[in-house]
């Protein structure tokens, strides 16, 4: 397994995915979000494997404008805007090679075992 946790330090789902990984002993990256963007690549290969980029958009993001402006931007030019607005990206995303998770989701990491 090569498992990778994008989040930030202040998202208690991201703490609660780490903790999950820490207690079966499983190793993993953390990338923190506030720290380092996600890449262009990562992004779309998180995108396709969680359903489209829409489902990486955390419509209870504090910058509500930002959620709006994601909400209504079309599909060929979301992707360029997720980049620039990754404070309204879902956390934790997962990935396990190709494939990811967006938000805590431990009955699918269990799978990965």
């Amino acid at each position: 397994m090569n498992i990778q946790i994008f989040g930030t330090k202040k998202s208690s789902d991201t703490r609660k995915a780490e903790r999950w990984f820490k207690e079966r002993r499983i190793k993993f990256q953390y990338v923190n979000l506030a720290e380092k963007e996600i890449s262009k690549g990562e992004l779309r290969s998180v995108a396709q494997a969680v359903g489209g980029l829409s489902a990486l958009i955390d419509e209870k993001a504090k910058d509500s404008y930002a959620v709006a402006l994601l909400q209504h931007t079309p599909e060929s030019m979301l992707l360029d805007k997720l980049l620039e607005n990754q404070q309204v990206l879902r956390q934790p995303i997962v990935r396990n090679g190709r494939a990811a998770t967006v938000g805590y989701a431990p009955d699918v990491w269990k799978g990965w075992e």
